[in-house]
């Protein structure tokens, strides 16, 4: 396999992201038009307070997809210029790749908390583990 193979998760990611901004901003735009808001009503409140969740689960999910997936790009980076990028790499970015995924569409849609974590924890365990290959293989 390509070493440099573990970019690809990483552009899907990116994809991913574009994909909940548009979401994030169609839903937004409709729901303020529904509302009848005017931006400067964003003045004194913020969209929590003036829009429904089911339209901030969108948002909030995309100010995540800036968070630990930010770490991920850095580690598969440094994967893919240390020549490990292919192998177990790559498939634990394509993993973790599909459970921000999976964690943007429970997020987005129904918003279980209880869920998202569980979500969110087998993805960081998944984090961790690139994160131990990037460092064994930078010693």
């Amino acid at each position: 396999m390509n070493e440099i193979a573990i970019l690809q998760p990483v552009v899907a990611l990116a994809a991913w992201t574009a994909v909940i901004w548009f979401w994030l901003y169609g839903t937004r735009i409709a729901a303020i038009k529904a509302a009848e808001l005017h931006p400067d009503d964003f003045l004194e409140k913020s969209p929590d307070e003036l829009l429904p969740p089911s339209v901030q689960w969108k948002a909030h999910n995309y100010n995540h997809l800036h968070e630990a997936p930010t770490v991920f790009y850095a580690i598969a980076i440094s994967l893919a210029l240390l020549g490990e990028g292919d192998g177990i790499a790559y498939y634990l970015a394509l993993v973790y790749v599909s459970l921000r995924v999976v964690h943007s569409l429970v997020q987005a849609t129904v918003n279980r908390v209880m869920l998202r974590f569980q979500i969110f924890a087998a993805s960081s365990v998944v984090l961790f583990a690139l994160i131990g290959l990037a460092a064994a293989a930078a010693i």
